[in-house]
């Protein structure tokens, strides 16, 4: 019964996200320009409709499978995120393009709706520290901050590549520098760190997809003209064998705890 509770106790206060380190920020990276090139690629491909309910169905099943899970796995984490990545791209590009509302307007109306989960979370909560999703109602809200997250960065993205003339290269590169300012921050002075660490995540949205859209679009929208389907594809190799790289120890450290626990249990 001691082993059975102190396992149950574990359960109850396992992380439901992924540990922040180098990888996990480059994987965050990755998937946001994978998601902004594959929403690119199925919109124009198959079509507005039937992209964003690809899009969504991405998102709705694997998000269904990070909240069933009963035990943390990296794959199904990531898995969730690109799915957040793809859809919450769509959102962004469908109130621009399907209802005509500018840039500038959705980036405010996300950003508004952000401090609002970011409120609601802190007081429902009392933290919105990425350490302390050990509980559902805290990975509910930290889910839909990721969302949202996603789709204040594409809006803010595209308001700086095309509303404000910096062309994709230059807002990439603009962006490289402003998540800077937060790890800079965090690393040696040591400030505000859950701020810091939400300033560099929303950042990574425009970051990444911008330099997946001057990798990606024709030149006469100032790119590359790699093409959005390439540059998605490459962008999902390169996140699956970063995350199957980060996999491996993690699934060393649960099987050397398992195997203390099996030791502990059978001591006399």
């Amino acid at each position: 019964m001691k082993h059975l509770s102190i396992e149950r106790l574990e359960a109850s206060l396992a992380s439901r996200v992924a540990s922040v380190t180098v990888a996990f920020w480059v994987i965050k990276v990755l998937s946001t320009a994978m998601g902004e090139a594959t929403s690119d690629y199925l919109v124009h491909t198959i079509g507005p409709i039937p992209g964003v309910a690809l899009g969504f169905a991405l998102f709705a099943v694997t998000i269904v499978l990070q909240f069933r899970s009963r035990q943390f796995s990296t794959a199904r984490y990531w898995a969730a995120i690109v799915g957040v990545s793809v859809f919450g791209t769509m959102v962004a590009d469908v109130a621009h393009v399907g209802f005509g509302i500018p840039y500038l307007v959705s980036a405010a109306i996300c950003a508004v709706a952000l401090a609002a989960v970011f409120v609601i979370w802190h007081r429902t909560e009392h933290t919105i520290s990425i350490h302390s999703i050990v509980t559902r109602r805290r990975e509910v809200f930290y889910w839909l901050t990721v969302l949202v997250t996603f789709a204040l960065g594409t809006a803010v993205g595209d308001l700086t590549a095309t509303t404000f003339g910096l062309g994709y290269l230059g807002s990439g590169i603009i962006f490289a520098i402003a998540i800077a300012i937060p790890a800079v921050l965090y690393r040696y002075l040591r400030i505000l760190p859950v701020a810091m660490f939400w300033s560099a995540y929303v950042l990574t949205r425009p970051l990444g997809a911008s330099f997946a859209d001057w990798f990606g679009v024709s030149e006469q929208r100032g790119g590359l003209a790699v093409g959005s389907g390439l540059v998605a594809l490459i962008l999902t190799i390169a996140i699956v064998v970063v995350v199957a790289a980060t996999s491996v120890p993690a699934a060393r450290v649960v099987g050397s705890r398992r195997r203390a626990r099996d030791i502990e249990q059978v001591s006399p």
